[in-house]
């Protein structure tokens, strides 16, 4: 009985299959069938990477890397060096480079190719940038497995180069690129921020420049060089332009302010702070400032390397990478001989609020590894991350600017302490102000701090200087900076980066796991499909039901 009932429910369900599906349906079914899959293929990406049992000398592998480049031609040449060694040790891997003059153009071609399994398959960026490139499902590789393995793990017994080991990658710097309990990247290179000073000026004004800086000192400097002679020629320079302080990074600037009064900003689960009582303080600061004309920022006004050469800035912070740029004699400087001032340099650590205390923000360039559905282009990926750390890499990158080596291995090098032994020696390789601003990170890595890295750290990161930018421009128009100002400043900013939206992980008091980012193309797709061939049954079952009454009742 029962295997007849069973066969007989199995026709009926073929008969109303028959009835309620005819043959124009089965078109429609088959394309929603085929956009499931390429619906998961392009919001599910890859399977989850496992690290191969060795690595297959006898494929052939091609891999992309994209890097970060502005017009430093020496750079370049060492990115190139770094291949050609690479490809030296593994004659079966090519690795293709694709540079960059911007972080942020890099960030917005990943996030796009992301959505077509494009991506590259090693990409210099930062940790912010990949917290939003993990909203793509397995597309960033966790390195935590890589690390360990034995045989091609951190200095593996299998790496056919001189690779650091984990304990030789600086703590505070590798743990920067551990979030949501993971490694998802590796330092390349580190810098801070710097305050590159005209003592000349500072001292013909009768002051002294403090063994530690503090921003009480900045500003009263800055705002006793406004002083001007009847002709309207600043007093201290003889010319009719001064800034006396310029910011490049706001956002920077804001963050730092914040840790140094122990204030909010964001929390490690993405909840915001930045929109507090202390932050409102800050802006009625530097507003006034910026009322005089003291103070302005890269954005308003332009690079402060160019002012500071000129002899038309005395105070201006920027980061240490950007040292080739600043002074008399800066070899990386675009400027004309003749607009170019002679003055003593120095360089010292940002303004503190609490000098004893110092807090100082860690940045610089991570690397991180795209999956792809090939494990052993995963793994080639890793051995060239891996050799970015070598020292020859490393140390030859670190000598084009202020940047410092990432690794133990390699700072404490007979070749890299030379290095820094011969500063001022040139004006080319060993510049001083750009020995100085690297020895100046080195002297103060334990003051270091990082922003908690979440989906959505990036807009609240660019949020902290707009709240700057907004403060100035607006005091330049003469508006009136008050607690109505401030109220409506705080609502357009976090309007503008879309920190108020539900769900977002940008939401004050909200939580960053929220944040699922918008559906791919491929999903909406898909969705649309179902309604439509659900539309499509239901109107035919409909009209079969119409069709059906209207015999019965005949």
């Amino acid at each position: 009985m029962m295997r007849i009932r069973k066969k007989a429910g199995k026709n009926i369900r073929k008969n109303i299959t028959k009835k309620i599906l005819p043959s124009f349906l089965l078109p429609a079914l088959a394309a929603c069938a085929l956009l499931t899959l390429t619906g998961c293929h392009g919001s599910m990406g890859p399977g989850t990477f496992e690290v191969p049992e060795e690595f297959d000398d006898s494929g052939e592998y091609e891999i992309t890397f994209w890097a970060k480049n502005d017009t430093n031609k020496t750079q370049t040449a060492i990115y190139e060096q770094a291949i050609a060694g690479f490809e030296k040790a593994y004659p079966n891997v090519k690795v293709n480079l694709r540079l960059y003059t911007d972080y942020g153009k890099i960030y917005n071609d990943v996030i796009t190719n992301i959505s077509t399994n494009t991506t590259p398959n090693v990409c210099i960026t930062y940790p912010d940038h990949i917290a939003t490139y993990l909203t793509g499902m397995n597309q960033v590789v966790p390195l935590d497995d890589l690390f360990a393995d034995e045989a091609y793990g951190l200095g593996g017994s299998e790496v056919r180069f001189d690779a650091p080991v984990k304990e030789e990658i600086i703590p505070k710097f590798l743990e920067e690129c551990r979030f949501g309990g993971h490694y998802y990247a590796l330092p390349y290179m580190r810098s801070t921020e710097a305050c590159y000073i005209n003592k000349t000026m500072v001292e013909k004004m009768g002051y002294t420049l403090p063994e530690k800086l503090t921003w009480d000192f900045v500003w009263e400097v800055s705002e006793a060089a406004m002083e001007q002679d009847a002709e309207e020629n600043y007093l201290v320079n003889g010319q009719k332009v001064l800034i006396p302080f310029i910011y490049k990074s706001t956002d920077n600037m804001m963050i730092q302010m914040l840790k140094q009064k122990d204030a909010g900003y964001s929390t490690e689960e993405g909840e915001i702070l930045l929109f507090n009582d202390t932050t409102e303080e800050l802006l009625y600061i530097i507003a006034e400032h910026g009322k005089t004309g003291a103070f302005s920022t890269f954005k308003i006004s332009s690079y402060p390397a160019n002012f500071l050469n000129a002899g038309q800035c005395i105070f201006a912070v920027d980061s240490t990478a950007g040292a080739t740029w600043m002074g008399t004699d800066a070899p990386l400087s675009d400027m004309s001989e003749d607009k170019v001032v002679e003055f003593e340099t120095e360089v010292m650590p940002i303004p503190q609020f609490d000098p004893e205390h110092p807090q100082m923000i860690s940045q610089g360039p991570s690397v991180c590894i795209f999956n792809k559905s090939d494990p052993q282009e995963v793994l080639a990926s890793w051995l060239f991350v891996q050799y970015l750390l070598s020292n020859e890499v490393q140390i030859a990158y670190s000598e084009t600017e202020g940047y410092v080596p990432v690794t133990s291995k390699a700072q404490g090098s007979e070749e890299y302490q030379d290095y820094l032994s011969r500063c001022g020696e040139d004006n080319g390789m060993y510049y001083d102000v750009k020995i100085r601003a690297a020895q100046l990170l080195l002297d103060n890595t334990d003051h270091t701090f990082v922003t908690p890295v979440f989906n959505g750290s990036t807009s609240l990161r660019n949020a902290a200087g707009q709240l700057v930018e907004n403060t100035v421009k607006s005091v330049r128009r003469k508006e009136t900076i008050n607690e109505e100002y401030m109220a409506e400043l705080f609502e357009d900013i976090t309007s503008l980066y879309r920190l108020d939206q539900p769900g977002s992980s940008a939401v004050p008091g909200g939580s960053a796991k929220e944040d699922l980012g918008e559906l791919p193309q491929t999903a909406v797709a898909l969705l649309a499909s179902l309604a439509g061939v659900w539309g499509v049954m239901i109107v035919y079952f409909v009209v079969q039901m119409a069709a059906k009454r209207k015999r019965n009742a005949q």
